[in-house]
């Protein structure tokens, strides 16, 4: 059932096959992390229920002739990004109470989304063909079309649960695929939300299904023969079993997954200038987010400097409400979270480690709230400085030469982003050193639809955006033409 929350339906209904449908499977909980308040509390999708959206999304791309027109795919997903920002305060405000994401991250959650499903929108309608001419003997010519992968099974994650969920099926259904969308049970309520949209636009039945669920959906999805792709959004720890789980069927898989960034600080650097960027880059999103940067590395000799910058940086990282414009900091999405959060700090101290700014909980009576924390005195063999924490927290490292510092940054089995801070011309020689997938030089830009996202090492398989991400959804077919 759908019930009213505030301003903003919550919506409980599963997608499946162009119909509404009530979950039958295991009950999911949602918990506004601001006042610890029940926000909906339903059943996701059973076993039978997931069989039944693969088995639509399998008819919808062996049967449905009309998906196979590009310029048809191209209006519903205009569409479809267009309803997105009809709803944007509506689609928010459902977010802050179910992830305690702060409002002024709207652009992040709701923008950015729109904007990447209209980039591909546009893009799925190019002709991809590649004419490879005669072959050594002249006997027979040859081309290469690409086709779309098949049923897609994209499951997201509840930090940004519509810029993940979205541009996920954004670019399976622009190549032609069809999709079921599976949501974090964590974050279920906003991706459900995007099945009234789906009716809206006229999205062919059983081309896009949206369900929510926990592991048990999850590995009914991933293991379904009806399956022809699985893109996951997670947790290492989770990927390796979604893999497995795919494997079974020889299913392809597109993972993207945790991330340790390093933020390196070159010699000279004007530390003033990026401090405060610095700290409220991984602050955001209550520091729920791969991307951030939580190992710093600050050359030994201006530690001190950097850690009195640091300070005053955190005295502008305002803590508290997340529907208060001003609010940097939010909630984390659950008291389990914190509690893991607080426990890494807690064992960084017990081994050493200093606390040189924030840390602890702010004064607040309800929600699962913590200050940023800034932790030193560490090197980078320590739990806190290899585990991705998810939480608001970050390490500061300290090195003698660049060389040692591009060793450190490198010394982890996670490579999804670094930052690099200093001359950008300096900057630029060492990025090809780095081992990671995406480097931001002196802060970088917003995200762009037209650049991949992609994990190195342990931090993911193949690409997420961009024309790589398309093309993880489409399958090269060679033609062979003899000459007549």
């Amino acid at each position: 059932m759908d019930s009213s929350h505030g301003a903003t339906t919550v919506r409980t209904q599963l997608l499946i096959d162009g119909e509404d449908r009530p979950g039958r499977g295991e009950r999911l909980k949602v918990v506004n992390p601001a006042t610890e308040e029940v926000v909906a509390d339903f059943q996701g999708a059973s076993a039978e229920q997931v069989d039944e959206a693969v088995r639509a999304a399998r008819r919808a791309f062996d049967e449905d002739r009309s998906w196979r027109d590009p310029a048809l795919r191209r209006s519903v997903l205009l569409k479809f990004a267009d309803l997105l920002m009809e709803r944007r305060d509506a689609l928010m405000d459902l977010l802050i109470s179910e992830i305690g994401t702060p409002a002024n991250l709207k652009p992040n959650h709701i923008d950015t989304p729109a904007t990447f499903i209209r980039w591909f929108a546009e893009q799925g309608v190019r002709d991809f063909t590649r004419n490879l001419g005669f072959n050594a003997t002249r006997t027979a010519t040859s081309y290469v079309a690409y086709r779309p992968a098949g049923v897609v099974a994209a499951i997201t994650a509840f930090n940004y649960p519509i810029l993940i969920g979205g541009t996920k099926v954004g670019a399976a259904l622009a190549a032609g695929c069809t999709a079921v969308l599976l949501s974090s049970p964590q974050a279920p309520l906003t991706v459900l939300k995007l099945g009234e949209l789906a009716r809206e636009v006229g999205i062919p039945r059983g081309v896009l299904n949206i369900i929510a669920g926990g592991v048990e959906a999850g590995r009914a999805l991933t293991e379904h023969p009806g399956v022809d792709k699985v893109s996951f959004t997670g947790s290492v720890n989770v990927g390796r079993q979604v893999m497995q789980q795919a494997a079974g069927g020889l299913r392809d898989v597109v993972l993207e997954l945790g991330g340790k960034s390093a933020a390196i600080m070159l010699p000279g650097v004007d530390l003033e200038r990026y401090a405060f960027q610095l700290h409220a880059r991984y602050a955001r999103n209550a520091g729920q987010g791969c991307g951030s940067p939580t190992r710093i590395l600050v050359e030994e000799s201006r530690y001190r400097e950097f850690c009195e910058l640091s300070r005053k940086a955190y005295e502008k990282i305002k803590v508290g409400d997340p529907r208060d414009p001003s609010t940097i900091l939010g909630p984390v999405v659950s008291a389990a979270q914190r509690e893991r959060i607080e426990a890494m700090v807690a064992r960084a101290v017990e081994q050493g480690a200093e606390i040189i700014a924030g840390g602890g909980r702010p004064d607040m009576p309800k929600g699962w709230y913590l200050n940023p924390t800034l932790v030193g005195g560490l090197d980078n063999s320590k739990e806190l400085a290899r585990q991705e924490i998810f939480g608001p927290v970050s390490v500061v490292l300290t090195y003698r030469t660049v060389e040692e510092a591009i060793r450190i940054a490198n010394d982890s089995e996670l490579g999804l982003k670094a930052y690099i801070f200093g001359p950008t011309a300096e900057c630029l020689k060492l990025v090809p050193e780095l081992r990671v997938g995406t480097v931001q030089v002196n802060g970088g830009s917003p995200l762009r639809p037209d650049a991949p996202m992609t994990g190195y090492k342990h931090s993911g398989l193949g690409s997420e955006w961009g024309e790589d991400g398309l093309r993880e959804f489409m399958l090269p077919q060679h033609i062979d033409v003899p000459v007549a």
